[in-house]
Parts: C-alpha cells; structure tokens; sequence
C-alpha cells in the first residue's frame, strides 16, 4: 500500500497542528461558531445529534494492520469501543469528545492516516473497487490511480470551497464494483482499439436529493491526461455551479441544467487549454506509484486446493459460506474473502474496538497484513490461501463476522439514521435489525438468492437507497417516523434508480412489506430469475397491489 514520503508527512502533521490551536481558539471562545465550522469540517468534525462525530478517511477502502490497530485504540480510548464502516469506505466515530479531537488526529498521523477532506464542500475520500489488483476481470489495477487522484485531490488550491461537496470513484474492472455511476465523477479503465490504456469518463452521477446516473462525458481519455481532465471537470464546475442554493448546488444540476453537450464543450474546450500542461501524468510516475501496490509474495500453488475442495463437499455450513463470502483470486490457490458486518442484531458497519484488534490480527496471519472496506460496509482479506479459508472460517464465526449473507437480503447498508443523524428524519438502525430478525433463516435466504436492500434515514441518501434493490427511506410525517419504500434500483455497469411504490409505512409495518415484496417476486419469477430482472420484467404494480392490500 502507498507509503507517505516526507511531504506527506509534513503536511498531515501540519495540519493536526494548525487544527490543534484552531480547536483551543474555539474553547477559548477566541472563534465563534461560524468561523470554526468551515475549519472542523475540513478535517472531518461534524456536530452530530448528542455528540462530535469524526469521520477518518481511508483511501479507496485500503488499511494496513497496524492502521487497524490504531482504529481500534481510538475507539477504545476516546470513543465508545466500536467504529462505523461507511459507504464512502471511511470509518466514523461518533462519540468524541471535541478537545480530544487533535490528539486523535495526532495518533493517526503517527500511522499515516487523517481526516482531511472527508467533509465540507471539497473533493472527499476518493474510492475504488475492494477487489482492486486481484479480480480476473480487471483492466488495470486501480489503486495507483486512485492515489495519484488523491494526491492531486489533496489540498488542491483551486477546489478548496467547491459549491458542494465532490465524490470521484475508480474502476478498473469490467464489473463496476464502486458504484462510479452514482458519483460526480466515475472513472473507468479500458483499452482502446489498439491495446492503450485509458479512461471512459462519467459526470454527474449522485444520489441525494435529485438522484441522477451520470453521463459519458468522454469515451476514450489517454491515461497520462486524467489529471488535466478532472481539472477541467472540476474548473467548470467551480465557475459555473450554483452557490445560492445548497440543493442546486451539486455538478449533477449543473449537467442538467446546462445540458450535457454544452457542459462537455466547456470541459473539452478548457482540457485542450491544459492538455500536455504540467499535469500531465508521465509513465514513470505511474510506475513510482504502482510501485507501492506491488503484488504481496504469493506462494506458487497449483490451483485449486485439494483439501478446501473436501472441506466443502464434506461441510455445508462452510460450503454456503463460501458461495457468498469467498471470491475467486487471479492468482491459483488464493482467494479473496468478505467479513460479514451484518450479523443480525449489529448495527449494519459496525465493529467493536476488540473484533478490529482481532481483524488485525487475522490480517497479518492470512492476508499478508491487509485489509479492505467496501462500500458495502463490509471488510475483505483479499490474499488468502484455499488451503487456509477452513481455519480462517472458524476464526471468523468466533468474532461474528462468518454470517454467509454477502450479497443477500440481510447484507443490508445502512446509515447511523436517526440515532445519531441531526439530518435524519427518521432511525434507520432499528429498522435494518427488524428486517434482519424477520429474515435471518440463512436457507430462505439463499433460497431467494442475491438481492440488496439500502436504508437511509433522509433525503442525503448516505445508505444509498435509491440503487437498492429494495430501497428505504426515512420521512417524517407529521412529527412521526415513517418509510418511504422503492424497488428496481441497482449500482454497478448497468446501474438503475429505484421507483417509489406508494405512500410511506410506519415503521412495525417494513418486515411485512419486506416479506410482501419477497412473496411477489417469488411467485412471479422464472426460473433463477434475480429480484432486480423480475422487476425490470413486470414493473412495480404487482409488487405494489400486494404490499398495500395487504396494509388494508
């Protein structure tokens, strides 16, 4: 994984620094509210509903044990003993005390990690695909170009105050695994005609208020030019995007309502201004990056291992567990493996400071020391052995993150909602739980097969719920809680928004219209048919007439 050299450094310790007087100032009552706000939030302090939260950035999802190690001693220190995985692919905690702020910035300095930029109208954590350098299906491995656009993202002069805040997403895969349709800026590697590397370019994608899948700005961008395109995305975005007005202010407006055409002639026109400038990105320095995400020494193996393949035929309760958590490797003998978050009755990304010790710990015996986050809220080992997966297995049912749901209907996301939220309208933990009690027959589950269901507890759709399968909704009615529900939204290459199905729920009615949903698609799909098709194929109605007469 990428290593600070001494200017990355020097800048993080800066900043823990500066960020430390700025806190005491505050105390001090030497700056007001208004003027610490802009400062707290540029390094990830948000005032949450009963509490700091502080949200720490890990870039596109990649943590070292020892990085590990350090999350877990924060929670345990100056937290509550647990941390939140996020769909950002970030880690927050939501009990800080505000004066201990800077020391736990300062801890994380001391392991190459901080909280710039996961807030505030900047460019934010930049995100990839957890099963970057190891999936078959992959183009080019995406982590070195996420980290040359984190740097330039970094600190970066121009995009210091965007009118809103800005998410870029990389893929490098056939299979988009980081939802790069739904970010301002979707990057995908591919090759061209004649076998050069370069980047089909999507803008503005988002969810939120006005969910939007993002458009082909560009089909073919020569590798070497990503960092004078994203300036010229992000400089017309900059001049022209909306500052009176929060909920116009993201690009997605911008595109729409300047029209894709005349928002792509403004970029090509200032990318012709800059291309072959200083931004230009040389080939040796893509190799000096890539550099840092070499490939770990894999043992060399002979395929598939003779006594993983026993252990399944003999073991059916490892055998479910590897159809939904275990992913093939490119490399013969290895494997990558999902950390269930989702054990029912667990806050959905949700890990105590003890499991991350013990993660760490399990990293370094199996997984050559590292681990990943998804933006499904969920932790992956992506270097084990076959031979090893029975061991770690048992491991892993011992800490509760063996649950084989990856993929499944209680692979829920979810936001902290309500419970923590000052911006929630409603909870949105109890209603995953509730959902999780009611479906947790592990056979049903696979029976049913793949569908994901997303909860957001309001309209900043952090859980994602317009490209659930299923999606849920907080909306206060009345001073009341209740759930908004849609269905026939989905992430990936072929990403969809879902539609509303009626009027809201309260929230002792979501199991049933759950099971109602499940009972349509059951007995109205064909064959093996996934939940998303059968409702591409019949459209909502059906889903729809027997959810509500059965309400009534």
């Amino acid at each position: 994984m990428y290593q600070y050299d001494h200017y990355d450094q020097r800048l993080v310790d800066e900043r823990v620094a500066q960020f430390r007087d700025q806190t005491r100032r505050f105390l001090a009552g030497e700056l007001s509210e208004d003027e610490f706000r802009p400062l707290r939030l540029r390094n990830g302090l948000y005032i949450q509903k009963y509490a700091p939260m502080l949200r720490i950035s890990i870039p596109y999802g990649l943590l070292s044990s020892t990085q590990l190690r350090k999350l877990a001693h924060i929670g345990r220190k100056y937290d509550r003993g647990y941390g939140h995985f996020t769909t950002r692919q970030n880690i927050q905690f939501n009990w800080p005390r505000l004066e201990d702020v800077p020391d736990i910035l300062a801890e994380l300095a001391t392991v190459q990690m901080h909280a710039i930029q996961t807030s505030g109208n900047c460019i934010r954590n930049i995100t990839a695909d957890h099963f970057a350098g190891i999936a078959a299906d992959e183009i080019i491995d995406p982590l070195p170009y996420s980290e040359l656009v984190r740097q330039w993202a970094s600190f970066h002069p121009e995009f210091a105050y965007l009118p809103r805040k800005f998410k870029i997403a990389l893929s490098g895969s056939a299979t988009d695994r980081a939802a790069t349709l739904v970010h301002d800026i979707g990057v995908h590697a591919l090759r061209d005609d004649a076998g050069e590397i370069g980047f089909r370019i999507l803008v503005g994608g988002g969810l939120g208020r006005t969910p939007v899948i993002g458009h082909v700005i560009r089909e073919f961008l020569p590798r070497e030019e990503i960092l004078n395109y994203l300036d010229a995305i992000l400089r017309v975005y900059n001049r022209f995007g909306r500052r009176d007005n929060m909920y116009k202010a993201r690009v997605k407006i911008l595109v729409k309502e300047m029209t894709l055409d005349v928002f792509t002639h403004h970029v090509e026109t200032e990318w012709q201004r800059v291309r072959g400038g200083p931004a230009t990105v040389p080939d040796e320095e893509i190799e000096r990056i890539s550099s840092f995400f070499a490939a770990p020494p894999y043992e060399r193996l002979n395929g598939d291992d003779a006594g993983f393949r026993a252990a399944v035929a003999d073991n059916r309760a490892f055998a479910n567990w590897v159809k939904r958590n275990v992913f093939p490797h490119k490399v013969p003998g290895y494997a990558a493996v999902t950390l269930s978050l989702k054990k029912t009755g667990v806050p959905p990304g949700d890990a105590t400071s003890d499991q991350m010790d013990a993660v760490a710990d399990l990293a370094d015996a199996y997984s050559f020391g590292e681990i990943r986050v998804s933006h499904e809220q969920n932790l992956i080992f992506a270097h084990v052995r076959q031979a090893a997966l029975l061991a770690l297995w048992g491991e892993l049912k011992g800490l509760g993150f063996a649950t084989p749901n990856i993929g499944l209907l209680t692979d829920i996301i979810c936001c902290p909602g309500g419970d923590f939220c000052s911006l929630a309208n409603a909870k949105s933990i109890p209603i995953a739980e509730a959902i999780q009690r009611r479906f947790d027959d592990l056979d049903y589950l696979h029976d049913i097969g793949e569908i994901n269901l997303n909860i957001s507890g309001c309209m900043n759709a952090c859980g994602h719920h317009h490209i659930g399968n299923i999606g849920v909704l907080g909306v206060d009615k009345n001073g009341a809680e209740w759930y908004q529900v849609s269905i026939g939204g989905d992430q990936g290459e072929h990403a969809s928004l879902g539609k509303v199905i009626g009027p809201s729920f309260a929230a002792r009615e979501m199991p049933d219209v759950v099971a109602g949903l499940l009972d349509t698609y059951i007995e109205r799909r064909e064959a093996d048919e996934p939940f998303i098709d059968t409702v591409r194929r019949i459209g909502i109605e059906p889903f729809k007439e027997r959810v509500y007469a059965a309400a009534h």
